[in-house]
């Protein structure tokens, strides 16, 4: 029986941090909106309150009973989970006269199991614009800052309830910070006193441990049935196929659709790679049905419907050849589910995503998804313990529509083409420079833009393209890779020289947010 932590999610924009710091410390966790009913079974080791938007003064502040939570397990509460139990159990929170934000020094008052082996005057981060100005009775202060007087506090010990019912009461803890963000120095450290020293994790959640009980789950849930799956050579998709294939061998079906807007060569590449690692993919080159259908189109979410809309009939038909299949396997990644999650009422739809959604409602199968509660670097990890090569575990990341959201404007056959060569020559480039690895995620957009150049004693009016590269841990932020300006220098000009249609470069520097890391 695997422990696990449940987080619940008050909608901040921490709150996957909070998810991969515990993960980290080989613990399993879940994220669940604060308002889903909890299932008490005896895998669960306790709870954490994330932060939230929302001041819990507001009228329509979120909402869960803290004072139940902790009769049955220890609670974590964090920046608003802290503000909201201090309120719960009597004590007052207002707002802050200033917005109490970024770097802070913890003070501690107290030995605490929480701050264990935590360093005096350590560096936390703030962000909130509540403050508790007094503590509930019987909570105690563990730690101040110089602005915040119960930076760090909890429920003290109780002896009325071990007098009367004889359990031993569990314990209730609060930080007015964000330990799980990079600028809290020993956050983590913080959380791993919470995860072992109060919850009594066992930190036994390793890619072997995962490995071993999703292919025991996989071939319950499987039995003797056929399993048919898109596969697009991406980290996900190989991984979630490699852990089906060793739960049910040659029962599992793999198409891999050539839909034009791949990278240059891909296609076989990609088939090959499949091929060594002993699955059973069948390529299908579809490119000319996809140019004829992305004909005219501009439109970013159009471009994206199309391509989506295509690849469904193109997998239909190819499924449809299969008999007896009753699954369909999915790359589903943790990210992709969680980031949907609205605290109040549906959340605005930035982009139509290429996992969650589209096969499932068409084909009416039942899904099997083995990643779909991992981030993408566990995913890397899970990978190398199922031996799958380096090459294929550490691509970047590559958009389901492909290179037709990194041409902007219509898609045609020469564009793809163009891109393709641009996008080979700047890929090639940053692995044979050792920077490939230390990306998150680099290509080529290809802008509707023309420009005079002069090559030689020729004036020329041709097309300009975009580097894109960015740093990341999981995709829900980035900051633009810093490149070496030589590199740079070098790439622009082997791009011009080499690439028949292309007399500019330019360098994306742009972060996430506000923008995102594909141009459409």
């Amino acid at each position: 029986m695997t422990e696990k932590i449940l987080i619940l999610d008050f909608g901040s924009q921490y709150t996957q941090l909070i998810a991969r710091a515990v993960r980290e410390a080989n613990v399993y966790c879940e994220i669940i909106p604060y308002q889903k009913p909890i299932e008490f079974d005896p895998s669960l080791k306790g709870i954490i309150l994330s932060g939230s938007p929302f001041s819990v003064n507001d009228a329509n502040a979120p909402l869960v009973d803290i004072s139940a939570l902790h009769s049955k397990l220890p609670v974590l509460g964090v920046c608003y989970g802290a503000q909201l139990t201090a309120k719960q159990f009597g004590g007052r929170v207002a707002n802050s006269s200033k917005r109490e934000y970024g770097r802070a020094l913890l003070h501690k008052q107290k030995d605490d199991i929480l701050l264990k082996d935590v360093l005096e005057l350590s560096q936390v981060w703030m962000s909130h614009a509540d403050t508790i100005l007094d503590l509930p009775q019987g909570f105690e202060v563990l730690a101040n800052t110089e602005n915040i007087p119960y930076a760090a506090f909890k429920k003290a010990a109780s002896d009325k309830l071990q007098a009367t019912s004889g359990e031993e009461e569990q314990p209730l803890y609060c930080l007015q910070f964000h330990p799980e963000v990079y600028h809290s120095i020993e956050g983590k450290k913080m959380l791993k006193n919470f995860l072992v020293g109060v919850c009594g994790c066992s930190q036994d959640w390793t890619p072997a441990h995962f490995v071993s009980d999703t292919i025991a789950r996989l071939s319950k849930q499987i039995g003797d049935r056929k399993v048919i799956m898109a596969l697009s050579g991406g980290v996900d998709s190989t991984v979630a196929a490699t852990l089906i294939h060793k739960a049910i061998g040659d029962r599992l079906y793999g198409i891999f659709v050539d839909n034009g807007v791949l990278r240059k060569n891909e296609f076989q590449q990609v088939l090959d790679s499949y091929n060594t690692i002993g699955l059973n993919v069948k390529g299908i080159d579809a490119k000319k049905m996809f140019y004829d259908e992305l004909k005219g189109q501009t439109d970013p979410e159009a471009k994206r419907k199309t391509i989506g809309r295509l690849f469904i009939d193109v997998f239909q038909e190819e499924a449809g050849k299969v008999e007896g299949v009753g699954l369909l396997g999915q790359g589903t990644i943790y990210p992709d589910v969680i980031e949907s999650v609205s605290v109040h009422g549906p959340s605005v739809t930035i982009k139509s995503h290429h996992n969650v959604g589209g096969l499932p409602e068409k084909m009416h199968l039942e899904l099997v998804e083995p990643l779909r509660y991992l981030f993408k670097d566990e995913v890397r990890r899970v990978g190398a313990e199922l031996g799958i090569p380096e090459e294929l575990l550490q691509r970047h990341p590559f958009p389901g529509p492909g290179l037709a959201i990194r041409i902007l404007g219509e898609v045609t056959e020469e564009k793809v083409q163009l891109l393709q060569e641009a996008d080979y020559v700047y890929t090639k480039g940053l692995k044979d420079h050792n920077l490939y690895n230390t990306i998150w995620q680099a290509g080529a957009i290809l802008l509707p833009v023309k420009s005079v150049g002069v090559m030689g004693d020729e004036r020329t009016y041709e097309f300009t393209v975009a580097l894109r590269a960015v740093t990341s841990v999981d995709g829900m932020t980035a900051d633009w890779a810093h490149l070496p300006y030589t590199f740079l220098a070098d790439i622009s000009n082997e791009i011009i020289n080499n690439v028949k249609g292309i007399n500019r470069v330019v360098y994306d520097i742009s972060s996430k947010p506000p923008a995102t890391i594909e141009w459409e």
